[in-house]
């Protein structure tokens, strides 16, 4: 991290410091409490960044812990990663994500964390913790992601031809791009080349694209009135809102445009008021957003895929619970993902948890009753 950046507009009590997680990484990390008590490590996901943990860190570390919240690779002021799309995608794979998380806790001196917790594309880290090391992540929190399981080997095929496949298949593309209203996967458009140029210089301007962004997948927006698909068709994922399911011939940045919320809007927005909102698009501004979106080529790759079949037929032996906004579709864009995850993926679930007036954003939203429900999972034997 350069000297010459600004400081970051932090509360008082929370620190920030550079730590090697002897993975590669100099992490940036948001720090609270002290080290000697137990340890809470939040990840974020995409666009966020540690900053975006600023609500709860205060309160938990008044409850009793050392609350550790990095700029993950690929984000922020954490450096050593590669930005170029041609560059070291092995690198952003799920299970080097994990190993980023454990050198970390290591580094900072803790043997192991009271829990982890991931929000969004924070959660399937956070879920590789504790799948590959229960010793080192003694619980795990879920956030707005849920984790359907690992895929298993296919059995006893030695003499049957077996058809590959993917975590969308090919003929699902084609048929989203054949609706009436031709469509495709936002997963797929952040893996396409130009996708990290189009939002980081849109027409718009950059604040002016994450404002849109984050309202649109926020409740404020009145359009986030989620339910359950029945089927993973396009007839069915072309129900989820253009952020998910976007236009096939739109980039990210033009499909939120629309939604900009008016003077008025921002003016209430309380989570995320324009001060808060610079702080995000000075970041992404510096570092652009190819590092975040490496995640999404190694998830439309199958290569988070091919991680988690190490775990084949194994699940989640530590404590687990799930947080989500009720306004949030996170939960629900990938068919089936909620009920396996309470049914299977988890052998000691905790919890599905939904909380009122937020979206996606919950930990921004309404981080007090994200905070009550963290220290009730975190107390609970």
């Amino acid at each position: 991290m350069s000297d010459n950046l600004p400081a970051l507009p932090l509360a008082p009590g929370i620190r920030a410091r550079v730590v090697d997680n002897h993975n590669g990484l100099r992490m940036h990390v948001l720090e609270a409490g002290e080290p000697g008590r137990p340890c809470l490590l939040l990840l974020h996901g995409f666009p966020e960044l540690a900053y975006s943990w600023r609500k709860l860190m205060l309160p938990l570390a008044q409850a009793g812990f050392h609350v550790i919240a990095p700029d993950q690779r690929g984000y922020g002021r954490t450096t050593g990663w590669d930005a170029d799309y041609d560059g070291d995608l092995a690198s952003f794979r799920l299970q080097n994500l994990a190993t980023d998380a454990l050198g970390l806790v290591a580094a900072i001196g803790h043997a192991s964390v009271a829990a982890v917790v991931g929000h969004d594309f924070g959660s399937p880290v956070a879920a590789c913790c504790a799948l590959a090391r229960p010793d080192v992540f003694r619980r795990v929190v879920l956030m707005s992601a849920p984790f359907g399981g690992v895929p298993a080997f296919p059995f006893d095929t030695a003499n049957t031809p077996l058809a590959a496949a993917t975590a969308l298949p090919a003929d699902l593309h084609a048929e989203l791009a054949r609706l009436p209203r031709p469509r495709k996967h936002y997963q797929w458009y952040y893996s396409e080349r130009g996708a990290a140029a189009e939002m980081r210089h849109c027409p718009q301007g950059l604040q002016a694209f994450l404002r849109a962004y984050y309202h649109f997948k926020s409740a404020d927006w009145p359009g986030n009135q989620p339910f359950a698909l029945s089927a993973r068709s396009a007839a069915e994922l072309a129900k989820l809102p253009d952020y998910y399911v976007m236009d096939l011939h739109k980039g990210m940045s033009e499909t939120v445009a629309p939604q900009m919320p008016t003077p008025a809007q921002v003016a209430a927005c309380r989570w995320l008021p324009d001060d808060e909102l610079a702080v995000y698009a000075a970041e992404f501004a510096r570092t652009g957003f190819q590092g975040g979106l490496q995640w999404y080529r190694c998830q439309t790759d199958g290569r988070s895929s091919a991680d988690l079949r190490l775990f084949a037929g194994s699940h989640i032996d530590v404590p687990a619970c799930f947080i989500a906004g009720r306004s949030d579709w996170g939960p629900w864009q990938s068919p089936g993902a909620l009920q396996g995850m309470q049914a299977e993926a988890c052998a000691q679930w905790r919890g599905c948890h939904w909380v009122e007036a937020a979206g996606h954003w919950v930990q921004q939203e309404q981080p007090a009753e994200v905070e009550r429900l963290l220290l009730q999972f975190l107390a609970a034997r």
